[in-house]
C-alpha cells in the first residue's frame, strides 16, 4: 500500500497533523501575497517589519520560506528600480510563491546583506568567547579558593593537634562566660588543653568521632554566630569552627551539652556526621569522645534524627533549647520526644542525672533541616 504524501509549497509532511498546518499556513500566506503589492519596496519593507515583530503566526517551516521570499523580493526590488528595469518582475516571480523556483538575482544589495549578517554572527561568536572565558576564570578562581579555604583549615587543625602533645609552656585560666554571681567553683584545666587556650581561651574542649575527620577543638562565646566562620585563630573561615551553645555550662554542667558545626561538602566539620543515617553505620561507631577542656570523657549514642528549626509561634519540641531539665519528669519527657523522632532504635537509654551530648549540624532535606545526634556520657 502506497504511503500517502503531504505536500505544500514544495515542502513534504510526515504526517496528516504536519500537513494539517501548512495547509493552514498557507492560507495566511496566500492571503498576503494578495494582498501585498510584491512591486511595491515600500509595501514590502511593511511585510516584513510585521513579519519580524510575529504579527502573523506560523506553524510550519512555510512562514520561514515565506520571510525569505519577501526579503528577495525586496533585494530584487531595489536591485530592479536602481537599473531601471521595468516594474512588475520582481513581483510577478514573487507572486508564483514556488519553494524552490526562485532565482535570486546577485547584487550589490544581497552581498551587503550577506556580510551584515556575517558580521552580526562573528560579534556573537565573540561575545559568547568572552563571556564563556569570564564564566570559567570566575569558576577557577571560586575553586582555587575553595581549595586554599579547606587546605588552610586542615593545616591549622593538623598543628592544634600537635599543640596539645607538646610541654605546657605557660599556665592561663579560661575566660569566663558568666558573670561572678552564676560562675561555679573554678576546676582546674586538663594539661593537654592549656597550651590551646593561650592560643584562644574561648576554647572549651576537643570532639572525636573514630574513623571520620571529626577531631577538633571546640569554642564557646557568648553568641552563636561568630564561630560560623572564624577559626580558632580568630581568621575568617568559611568552614567556621565547631563551638557549643552559648547557654551551655561545662562547670555547672549542664544537663546536655549541643556542639554546632557546619555540614561541609568537603567533608570538614560536621560534613559527615550524617553517616549516622546508617544504623549499621552508628552500631559499628557508637562512641564519641567529648572531652571539656576540665574532664574526659566518652559517650555513646542514643539518638539520630532530623528536625529543623521552627519559628517562634510553633509549639513543637525543639532539641536545641533542651540545655538543662528541672526535674525527671521534664527529663523523661524530653528523652521520650527525642525517642519518638529516632531513626532507629539504638537500645541505649537515659535517666535523669545523666550527662547528654547533642551534635548538630545542616540538613538540606528540608527548608532550616537540621541532622542531630544524641548521645550519653559512659559512667566510669
Amino acid at each position: 500500500m502506497n504511503q500517502k504524501e503531504y505536500i505544500v509549497e514544495g515542502r513534504q509532511f510526515r504526517t496528516e497533523s504536519d500537513y494539517a498546518r501548512a495547509l493552514r499556513d498557507r492560507r495566511i500566506i496566500e492571503e498576503l501575497r494578495k494582498s501585498t503589492d510584491f512591486n511595491d519596496i515600500v509595501a514590502l519593507e511593511k511585510l516584513r517589519k510585521e513579519l519580524e515583530n510575529g504579527n502573523y503566526s506560523f506553524m510550519t517551516m512555510l512562514g520561514e520560506d515565506f520571510k525569505d521570499e519577501v526579503n528577495e523580493a525586496i533585494l530584487t526590488a531595489k536591485s530592479a528600480s536602481g537599473k531601471r528595469n521595468k516594474p512588475g518582475k520582481a513581483g510577478k516571480r514573487s507572486m508564483s510563491g514556488k519553494a524552490g523556483k526562485r532565482n535570486v538575482p546577485v547584487s550589490a544589495e544581497l552581498d551587503e546583506y550577506v556580510k551584515d549578517e556575517l558580521k552580526r554572527r562573528e560579534k556573537r561568536r565573540k561575545l559568547t568567547i568572552v563571556l564563556c572565558s569570564v564564566g570559567a576564570v570566575f569558576c577557577l578562581g571560586y575553586f582555587g579558593v575553595y581549595l586554599w579555604f579547606n587546605q588552610r583549615t586542615d593545616d591549622t587543625y593538623r598543628e592544634l593537634s600537635r599543640l596539645r602533645e607538646q610541654p605546657v609552656r605557660a599556665e592561663v585560666t579560661p575566660e569566663p562566660l558568666f558573670t561572678l554571681d552564676e560562675q561555679p567553683e573554678p576546676k582546674e584545666v586538663l594539661d593537654e588543653y592549656k597550651n590551646l587556650l593561650n592560643k584562644n581561651k574561648k576554647l572549651i574542649g576537643w570532639l572525636k568521632i573514630d574513623d571520620t575527620n571529626i577531631d577538633y577543638p571546640v569554642m564557646q562565646t557568648t553568641d552563636n554566630v561568630y564561630y560560623l566562620e572564624h577559626n580558632l585563630n580568630q581568621e575568617y573561615d568559611k568552614n567556621g569552627s565547631i563551638f557549643m551553645d552559648k547557654d551551655c555550662n561545662v562547670l555547672k554542667p549542664s544537663t546536655n551539652y549541643i556542639i554546632y558545626g557546619h555540614h561541609m561538602k568537603s567533608g570538614n566539620m560536621f560534613g559527615k556526621l550524617d553517616l549516622y543515617e546508617d544504623e549499621d553505620y552508628c552500631r559499628e561507631h557508637p562512641y564519641i569522645q567529648f572531652d571539656t577542656i576540665y574532664e574526659k570523657g566518652t559517650y555513646e549514642v542514643m539518638y539520630v534524627f532530623r528536625s529543623r528549626v521552627y519559628s517562634e509561634e510553633e509549639i513543637v519540641f525543639k532539641y536545641y533549647q533542651f540545655i538543662d531539665a528541672n526535674s525527671e519528669q521534664e527529663f523523661n519527657s524530653y528523652m521520650s520526644e527525642m525517642e519518638s523522632m529516632s531513626l532507629y532504635d539504638t537500645g541505649v537509654r537515659a535517666e535523669y542525672g545523666d550527662q547528654l551530648l547533642t551534635l548538630s549540624t545542616c540538613d538540606y532535606q528540608e527548608k532550616n533541616g537540621r541532622f542531630v545526634v544524641v548521645a550519653k556520657k559512659i559512667k566510669e
